[in-house]
């Protein structure tokens, strides 16, 4: 045997001897593949403070602008006013939700965005130009829903926004048109039975809502996690990487209804008063649009539209109520 050939063989040994050593442990398998995250998601999330400064003192969220005594007819409006101007560009633009099933979403078969905000806000279109259809629908994020109004993107928000008095020291709002209230969604085989059970338990909801907030501050400390989109929540939810999803009862009954392996528990835990928002530089605009929903309490269109999307056990529209 040649010299290199003794050298090969001896690697050959100790290689064979190595082998042997390594015996009886199993090799080492792929790792784990981590469950994908949502982009943007925050875990846990990090809550902003409250932006406009401290809310007034007699601050009634439930409270808007009152109407004209009469609306002026669709493509007869007033010089010099917010109307006049969007009846000049052609089209109302209106910041949406295209994720909220029933409220605001984006129908798979037909790719149109369609829900109860969605039939509100071409009522007011319908209003201004005599056609519900003059609409401009521009799909948006929880957390961009003041800075669209604000910049002027849109001209009112219908994305089933909560009026409370740290908002509206940013924007406007129409009157309350749907009063919902804050639950928890979880899986039918959990067993938690409402926001008291999910202490220490990460609970998703949207960034820039007020139901993040309302989970870091509920007594139990559950864990806010924050995603941009709702639908991101109930992914979450179904892969095991949260316990729970809470917000308004209307976005989670969208939710168990697109997948019935979930359920809601627990009563409502807030009050969350549905508007339309409005920048503060445009109060004619808020006073129609009040004048818009309060024809559509008195000729039962508001109620039709809450049949329409949630059922004949809708709740009945809410009064109006005016601060002026």
């Amino acid at each position: 045997m040649t010299r290199s050939w003794r050298i090969v063989a001896g690697v050959a040994l100790l290689a064979l001897l190595s082998g042997c050593a390594g015996a009886g442990r199993p090799p080492a398998g792929p790792a784990p593949i981590a469950a994908p995250r949502p982009v943007g998601i925050q875990d846990p999330a990090v809550i902003p403070t409250p932006s406009g400064g401290p809310a007034a003192a007699n601050c009634d969220p439930f409270a808007s602008l009152r109407p004209p005594a009469t609306l002026p007819d669709p493509g007869q409006m007033p010089a010099g006013t917010a109307m006049a101007r969007i009846a000049a560009r052609g089209r109302l633009v209106v910041g949406v939700d295209q994720d909220t099933y029933l409220f605001g979403y984006r129908n798979p078969a037909t790719g149109q965005i369609e829900g109860f905000d969605i039939d509100v806000a071409r009522e007011v279109a319908r209003a201004i130009f005599g056609d519900p259809d003059r609409i401009q629908l521009i799909a948006i994020t929880s957390a961009q829903r003041i800075p669209v109004v604000n910049d002027g993107t849109v001209d009112l928000v219908a994305h089933t926004m909560t009026i409370n008095c740290a908002r509206l020291q940013q924007v406007n709002f129409s009157t309350v048109y749907y009063e919902a209230g804050q639950r928890v969604l979880v899986n039918r085989t959990s067993t938690v039975q409402g926001i008291g059970d999910l202490g220490g338990k990460k609970v998703c909801a949207a960034a820039g809502s007020t139901s993040i907030q309302n989970i870091a501050s509920a007594a139990a400390k559950p864990i806010p996690v924050s995603v941009p989109d709702w639908n991101d929540c109930l992914v979450l939810l179904q892969q095991g990487q949260v316990e729970a999803v809470s917000t308004d009862d209307t976005i989670l009954l969208g939710m168990a209804q697109q997948d019935p392996n979930t359920q809601l528990v627990g009563p409502r835990f807030t009050s969350e008063p549905y508007g339309l928002a409005i920048a503060k530089s445009s109060p004619e605009l808020v006073r129609f649009v009040n004048g818009v929903l309060d024809r559509m309490r008195s000729d039962g269109r508001l109620a039709g539209i809450g049949r329409h999307w949630l059922g004949a056990g809708a709740p009945a529209p809410p009064p109006s109520k005016y601060q002026d």
